[in-house]
């Protein structure tokens, strides 16, 4: 299906899709406290980089909430990124020393385990505040 979208064919190797977002997710989740800060700093970024679009300030406050709100939802989403290129170092670094099931698997063992490390780390921060 997307390969009849271009003119050439490519490869793509499911086992390596599969493990870089198996190691993303659990680094992802590992670190969220890393994670909520990279989106924080790329809102702040988009936030000043639109800034400096506009000449006059009422044109800047006319649409500043929507525009705010935009810049989150696309600092989200690029948040993933470092996520996904340190998940695909240690997917390859894992398929090179172990071989590519080992890193399915490790990779699917770190993602299990960081979730019920970050489900545990919220728990505790929620029963702190009360």
């Amino acid at each position: 299906m997307i390969t009849e979208l271009f003119p050439f064919s490519f490869a793509v190797d499911r086992v390596v899709v599969a493990g870089a977002t198996l190691w993303a997710l659990a680094l992802y989740l590992a670190f969220s406290p890393l994670s909520d800060w990279v989106t924080e700093q790329l809102t702040r970024w988009f936030n000043f980089a639109e800034r400096s679009l506009y000449m006059s300030q009422e044109e800047f406050e006319k649409t500043r909430k929507g525009r705010e709100s935009q810049n989150a939802f696309w600092a989200s989403m690029f948040s993933v990124l470092p996520f996904v290129a340190v998940g695909a170092l240690l997917h390859y670094g894992v398929v090179l020393s172990l071989g590519d099931s080992w890193s399915i698997s490790l990779g699917l063992l770190f993602a299990v385990g960081s979730g019920v490390y970050e489900l545990g780390r919220r728990d505790s921060q929620t029963s702190d505040s009360e």
